[in-house]
């Protein structure tokens, strides 16, 4: 967000850590336990079944995700830290260097050697390194990373998207199960690809085309092998 005293302006990247995450979450929640509720309910097993299938991919599934974004973004968070630590070592050791270096920095992006070397001097007087940690090494507050809150969004995100497909498994009618919770997941896949779109400033339709054109393949090809080993298991 930049601010003035008499301006404001708030870009959809400043969200783009949370969000990603969260649309990340709610995708996969809902596509993967619908899908599986699918599958299980193509190969005709009883309604118990079904719902313990879907019951146990929305537990499963939200661990998942949250151990593996924490995992991530924690490595992420090291090579940060390692990353800060050697600048602020340089910035003790080779003060002189690292002063040139930032003027290099702002000569490449445009600014005159002079003006260039002014303001690397009065942003290094100011806050050397977070002017290095910004302008040398690219890391800025929004886009710093944060385990927990990632973790915590996936998990959270997951659970959101999942249990729609599970409810609606839970109060199909028997034998309707594969319909209604591939219509409440169309339903689920058109919500999220909008309210992502306008979070994040994109177009909508295009999120919702995307995101229901990979959730209906992944459900019909669920379908199929549920069909398939339902086959099977008659035979």
């Amino acid at each position: 967000m930049i601010e003035s005293e008499d301006h404001t302006e708030h870009h959809a990247v400043q969200r783009m850590g949370w969000l990603r995450a969260s649309v990340l979450g709610a995708n996969d929640g809902l596509i993967s336990v619908a899908s599986l509720i699918v599958g299980v309910a193509s190969a005709a097993q009883p309604p118990g079944i079904i719902l313990l299938t879907g019951i146990s991919a929305l537990a499963a599934g939200a661990l998942s995700m949250a151990a593996g974004e924490y995992v991530s973004v924690a490595s992420q968070a090291d090579l940060e830290a390692a990353d800060l630590a050697m600048e602020k070592a340089a910035l003790e050791d080779d003060p002189e260097g690292e002063l040139r270096e930032l003027t290099a920095i702002y000569r490449e992006r445009g600014l005159k050697p002079d003006l260039a070397r002014q303001v690397a001097e009065a942003l290094t007087e100011h806050d050397a390194l977070e002017a290095h940690t910004r302008d040398e090494l690219g890391f800025m507050d929004v886009h710093q990373a944060r385990p927990v809150q990632a973790a915590l969004a996936s998990a959270g995100s997951f659970v959101a998207g999942g249990i729609l497909p599970v409810l609606a498994a839970l109060f199909s009618p028997a034998g309707l199960a594969s319909e209604l919770v591939g219509a409440s997941t169309l339903l689920g896949l058109i919500l999220i690809g909008y309210l992502s779109a306008r979070a994040g400033g994109a177009n909508p339709l295009r999120s919702i085309v995307r995101l229901v054109s990979l959730g209906v393949g992944a459900m019909l090809a669920t379908s199929l092998l549920g069909a398939l080993a339902g086959g099977l298991q008659l035979h």
